[in-house]
């Protein structure tokens, strides 16, 4: 199992186009795994969960 690239909303959005806000509201509502904060207390998610997510909600 590879390890997850955690990166805050909006470096998330820079790579899949996902709105920030769009993250924070799965992230509520347990539709994305939370990996703690960054430095600046932004919420972390895994990049690849998120793409994998995005891809389940488009088909």
């Amino acid at each position: 199992m590879q390890q997850p690239v955690l990166v805050d909303p909006y470096a998330a959005q820079a790579a899949t186009g996902a709105k920030p806000g769009t993250i924070r509201q799965w992230l509520h509502r347990g539709k994305l795994t939370h990996h703690g904060y960054d430095h600046e207390g932004r919420a972390l998610v895994d990049l690849d969960e998120l793409q994998t997510r995005l891809a389940a909600k488009a088909a």
